[in-house]
């Protein structure tokens, strides 16, 4: 856990380890070598995960190109994966490999399934336009993603062999391409698709200044593109028609005429609308679609969401989503009032930070707990609180963002970690405040909350912590804190106290994750994800998927990001406290403990009974609801269902099993019945009943199979209730392994942020070493980056970036007379969930100049 400014105070810090991070804090290191007293040896290994690749030829010059253009030098690459790459046009960008001759274009040759997507982010969308394409194993075109916008994507009609082009329209970016299993609903909206149904020659226009829309003749020319104004203003928006063959061409590439006729016409519109949109004088211009009644997912990224199935979560909401008199206060870094997706979510709360300079508001206490950033010199902001509140209780059923466990609930915002963490005082007064009791602030809530939730700790052990929180639970408040992220079963506070109930993480298959702490005080488990694989194929880390935001730039971008850490799995067990609340509103925190002692909130996982790693076992929405359902009396009966998961299996690159969970909810569903008719595939029960119920490890033989991308599909049946899973399987050419390009490591004196040292490493296959000599005693961070695009900077947008020990929460190394050792971490491409409109953002990273680079 990273130890920041003022950790003497007390260090509550936050307990996620990955996203964004602030940099600095702490004491010590010189400010050029770190001094002359002993001088010692640090060093570690940087890790690639597997599913990581870099394009061949980037423009640092540090790199030797391997060209991946034309499309017969396509680099071939694994699936799932996110690739880094650069293009440019030549004489844009940075100066470097390809600046003069150019990179405008990057092959790529992949097995993939149906199904699967394509999602392109661009880096530098101020002075880039990239454009996405897919072509058959014949090179003949499939589909192109050609707007404007930060994000172009596609959906891969058909198994087969594809090469995906990154095309540079204009200017020069880096970016990142996922490949995965996404679901198409997730995808962003407004893709300029050229599979998408639209009327050939059709256009939807608005122009900034009505007059001037309203002059227009009936005939008029655009960027080389001539129109009839067909039907004129109508609500502002005018219906254009475009002339064929009036300026089409300027636009084509030689490729475009092997399409077919009608194929043409839609190109030749999107053309038009892709210049249309960089005119000033239009606000927008896009396709007159085609409308088809459709079914998709209420919030666009639930289908990312995998840790509520993981739960029974979606069985729950079917007895309850929350109750609105139900409040859940959220200690921790305050919440972005403003962001779209806790719009109406909230009730009023508290700032309770008192040193000014830890607030970063300008200000000590007050009563606004709207999050200002915590980010300070090379590092963006957590928004930790934005996050832990979106899953305790995002707005949901709204079409767009992510959903909250107990969306109907109420979240009460408490800030009392700023820039370097908080302190005791001022968490026991937000934990007072919480509870109805009385505080430094002199006010009291219109209501206390039901629920606390700490996302936030530290290993020191306090009287007035300890009497704030017996004095909250007398006054009828359950708490709920995170275990930590250390890996040990070293005592973290508050999660330890007496009466908290204490939350240890999983991943996605229900393994205590690497980081949780464990120990003889933990309660109970719940999702916390694991953002170094991806093991459902969906081409995202699996981490827990919330709200969040970015302050890299001017302003703060609202986003929803994925982070991971026993932070994110407190939340999952506070929302499930809200759902019991609302249908059982006599819940104590006694009775609470009892039914988690009992069983009556879990299901039982690692060794039978209560164990040091997941305590009770993992929380069960469904089954905690409806004991609170009938302990309060009421409810009707719930029909039983069936609860498969994961969903999406990605049994890729060098994976060779995972596990399934098949479990029977509600009821008697009688006998499980699972059928594949894949012969590549193989299910056995692991912990299973006499009725097929429990858990199964399905396992691969790539034996004699060629190297491509194969799917399949599980079929599970018990009594009436059904379910599948899709399961991706990658056979992969030996020469293919993770790569995230050349890299440089950084030693940084963590008193000033000042980089001291650097070490270059080819960041490929399963890891690289580094090390650093004649290092001083002192406090560092150690980060790592790319530099694809040459700006002498690592880690801006589009590059892989890697801290010790997470980029989120790097790690203070202190050196002192010893060789440091160990110190290991990961490298990745922080992937950036797409959103519309006003949610757009850049990605979140550490940036910090190369000391080779002047």
């Amino acid at each position: 856990m990273m130890t920041m400014d003022n950790l003497a105070k007390l260090g509550l810090t936050l307990l996620v380890t990955s996203v964004i991070a602030a940099c600095g804090g702490g004491g010590g290191g010189s400010d050029d070598d770190g001094g002359t007293q002993s001088q010692v040896t640090v060093s570690g290994r940087l890790i690639v995960p597997s599913f990581v690749v870099t394009d061949s030829d980037v423009n640092d010059i540090e790199t030797v190109p391997s060209p991946n253009h034309p499309r017969t030098a396509a680099q071939q690459v694994p699936n799932p994966v996110n690739i880094g790459g650069y293009v440019n046009l030549a004489g844009f960008g940075q100066s470097g490999n390809s600046f003069s001759t150019g990179d405008r274009e990057d092959y790529f040759l992949i097995n993939m399934t149906a199904g699967q997507t394509l999602l392109l982010n661009i880096a530098d969308l101020d002075s880039a336009d990239l454009d996405l394409y897919l072509f058959d194993a014949n090179g003949l075109e499939v589909d192109r993603s050609i707007g404007t916008a930060k994000f172009e994507s596609l959906v891969v009609p058909a198994d087969g062999q594809y090469y995906v082009r990154v095309y540079a329209f204009s200017g020069a970016s880096n970016y990142l391409l996922s490949i995965g299993l996404t679901p198409a609903a997730a995808l962003p909206p407004g893709a300029l698709r050229l599979s998408t149904p639209f009327v050939p020659g059709d256009i939807l226009a608005r122009f900034s200044n009505p007059s001037t829309q309203a002059a227009k003749p009936v005939d008029f020319t655009l960027n080389k593109f001539e129109f009839v104004d067909y039907q004129g203003d109508t609500g502002g928006v005018r219906l254009l028609k475009l002339k064929q063959d009036s300026g089409q061409a300027a636009f084509r590439q030689a490729a475009d005429t092997r399409l077919s006729p009608e194929k043409q016409q839609k190109l030749d519109t999107l053309l038009a609308i892709k210049a249309l949109s960089k005119r000033s004088d239009i606000v927008y211009a896009e396709p007159n679609y085609i409308l088809q009644p459709l079914a998709e997912p209420n919030d666009e990224y639930y289908g990312l969401q995998w840790h509520y199935p993981q739960i029974n979560l979606p069985q729950a909401w079917d007895i309850t989503t929350g109750d609105n008199s139900v409040i859940v206060a959220v200690i921790d870094t305050g919440v972005l009032l403003n962001h779209p997706d806790m719009a109406g979510q909230l009730v009023a709360g508290y700032d309770f930070i008192s040193d000014p300079a830890m607030a970063a508001d300008g200000d000590g206490i007050d009563s606004n707990p709207d999050d200002p950033g915590d980010g300070v010199q090379g590092g963006s902001s957590s928004f930790h609180g934005t996050h832990v509140s979106g899953t305790v209780a995002a707005s949901s059923n709204n079409s767009q963002g992510v959903a909250g466990v107990a969306w109907d609930a109420r979240v009460m915002p408490i800030r009392v970690l700023g820039r370097g963490g908080g302190t005791s005082y001022d968490f026991v007064q937000g934990i007072r405040y919480a509870a109805g009791l009385s505080n430094v602030s002199g006010t009291l809530p219109a209501q206390r909350a039901d629920i606390i939730n700490l996302s936030l700790g530290g290993s020191a052990s306090d009287q007035t912590s300890r009497d704030a929180i017996n004095a909250a639970r007398n006054a009828g408040v359950m708490i709920i804190a995170a275990a930590g992220n250390e890996n040990t079963s070293l005592l973290s506070y508050p999660a330890s106290y007496e009466g908290v109930v204490s939350v240890s993480a999983v991943d996605i298959n229900r393994n205590r994750a690497h980081y949780s702490n464990f120990g003889s005080v933990i309660d109970i488990a719940a999702p916390g994800g694991d953002r170094r694989v991806d093991l459902n194929g969906d081409s995202r880390p699996d981490g827990v998927l919330s709200t969040g935001g970015d302050d890299s730039s001017a302003t703060i971008n609202y986003q929803f990001v994925f982070h991971n850490g026993t932070s994110m799995a407190a939340p999952h067990v506070a929302g499930v406290a809200a759902l019991m609340k609302a249908v059982h509103p006599a819940l104590s925190p006694a009775e609470f403990d009892t039914m988690l002692a009992s069983g009556e909130l879990t299901t039982d996982i690692g060794a039978t009974g209560r164990d040091d790693l997941f305590g009770h076992g993992l929380i069960d929405a469904f089954k905690a609801v409806q004991a609170a359902q009938q302990r309060g009396g009421g409810g009707t009966p719930v029909d039983p269902t069936l609860s498969v998961n994961p969903r999406n299996m990605n049994l890729s690159n060098n994976i060779q099993s995972a596990t399934l969970f098949i479990e029977q909810i509600g009821g008697d569903l009688g006998t499980v019945q699972i059928t594949e008719e894949i012969a590549w595939l193989s299910i056995a029960p692991s912990q299973a009943d006499v009725a097929g119920f429990g858990s199964y490890t399905v396992s691969v033989d790539r034996s004699g199979l060629a190297p491509a991308a194969y799917a399949g599909t599980i079929a599970i049946t018990a009594g009436s209730a059904t379910a599948s899973v899709e399961v991706i399987m990658q056979v992969l050419d030996a020469s293919l392994t993770g790569d995230a390009g050349t890299h440089y490591v950084l030693l940084v004196n963590n008193s000033t942020s000042a980089a001291l040292q650097q070490f270059k490493v080819e960041a490929g296959g399963d890891g690289a070493n580094y090390s650093f000599s004649q290092v001083g005693p002192g406090d560092y961070l150690i980060i790592a980056g790319s530099d694809m695009d040459m700006d002498g900077f690592i880690c801006d947008a589009g590059e892989s970036c890697g801290a010790y020990s997470t980029v989120s929460q790097p790690s203070v190394i202190t050196v002192g007379s010893t060789n440091v050792t160990g110190r290991d971490f990961t490298t990745s491409y922080e992937y950036q969930s797409p959103s519309s409109q006003a949610l757009q953002g850049s990605q979140p990273s550490f940036i910090f100049p190369r000391l080779d680079v002047q």
